[in-house]
């Protein structure tokens, strides 16, 4: 049977016969597939998953229907081509918390803890354990890699240098910092719009810092449209979902006086490129014209002086009489004594009395 006809293929793509009688066919373009699918042909866990596109190594797009980013059919091919695949994906995205990565480098939980609260490891993830405790991952090649510099070998033996210690007893914590950092850098290299960009930035700050900076509050409406989702750590308002949005909150001075500045820059670069949105200008309302003066104009009627001066009725208040403030109260109608009946009945009565 001859005619006009499409097929399709299902896992690989699409196949348009064409309808011009040649019988060739010509491939459509493959549209992107959803994180968890990407997840499953790349050989990943969604947690390894989303690491790998956390750090730039699964380059993802927008979805055209509002869904969240997706994966092209070709970033999957270029991946699946790379020598060493799966297992170098796999190894680029493993994470590893205290205990494991302590293990890596051949040091004690404690002298790991150490070097991560003064900011030489830079974690990469966190969670909420079940006491409500931060657990924070990092990178397990980055760990193997810090282990294996000699410029940090004093830091894995013997003491801690005196000066890193008086920092330390001054209470210095530097992961949740470092993890900002880092997440800001994903965060504007997701971005591809300038007020993306800046609702980046402004998703670290409290929201009394951005309105300081947004005074405009079309702009500050117009930002949180491309503020970006946060982390899910628990039910909205929960502890740990409270715990989470502290550790995404700048809190020493100088990181949110930096990231004031970077919001001020990538609002002014967002303005001169897109200024945000407002309502249009009403029209000047101009003064009402009575209809008797517009069916005058209309007719070429001028009225008479006297009657354009004419006041018009005075107001129901001004129209009721004014009650009296001084003098006797005046005295009440006093009933009237009801007459006497007349007739036959009543002279009977008057003979008799």
């Amino acid at each position: 049977m001859s005619g006009n006809f499409i097929t399709h293929q299902t896992e690989r793509g699409a196949t348009h016969r064409a309808a011009d009688g040649t019988g060739r066919i010509t491939a459509l373009h493959d549209p992107p597939v959803a994180p968890s699918r990407a997840a499953r042909e790349l050989g990943l866990r969604r947690s390894e998953f989303d690491i790998a596109v956390y750090l730039g190594r699964i380059r993802t797009v927008r979805d055209e229907g509002g869904g969240g980013r997706r994966v092209a059919r070709s970033e999957i091919e270029r991946i699946r081509a790379q020598e060493g695949f799966p297992q170098a994906l796999r190894d680029s995205a493993r994470t590893v918390g205290t205990t494991e990565g302590a293990a890596l480098m051949g040091v004690t939980k404690d002298r790991f803890t150490r070097l991560a609260r003064l900011g030489l490891l830079v974690p990469v993830n966190f969670y909420l354990n079940r006491y409500r405790a931060v657990v924070w991952m990092y990178l397990a090649e980055e760990i193997e890699r810090f282990a294996a510099d000699v410029a940090n070998a004093p830091l894995l033996k013997g003491r801690t240098p005196e000066g890193l210690r008086d920092q330390l007893k001054e209470g210095l914590d530097l992961r949740a910092r470092n993890w900002r950092g880092r997440y800001l850098g994903f965060l504007l290299g997701q971005a591809e719009d300038p007020w993306a960009r800046a609702a980046a930035v402004a998703s670290l700050l409290d929201p009394v810092e951005v309105s300081e900076v947004v005074r405009d509050p079309y702009e500050r409406s117009h930002l949180g449209r491309f503020r970006p989702a946060s982390p899910s750590h628990g039910s909205p308002g929960s502890p740990a979902a409270q715990i989470a949005e502290e550790i995404m909150t700048a809190a020493e001075p100088d990181e949110t006086a930096r990231l004031r500045r970077e919001l001020a820059r990538e609002l002014d670069t967002a303005r001169e490129q897109r200024p945000a949105p407002r309502p249009a200008p009403r029209p000047r309302d101009h003064l009402a014209v009575p209809r008797s003066a517009q069916r005058t104009r209309e007719h070429g009627r001028v009225p008479h002086p006297a009657a354009a001066r004419e006041p018009g009725p005075a107001p129901y208040s001004a129209r009721r009489p004014a009650a009296a403030t001084s003098g006797p109260a005046p005295e009440r109608p006093r009933p009237k004594e009801p007459r006497r009946p007349r007739g036959l009945l009543s002279r009977l009565r008057r003979r008799g009395s």
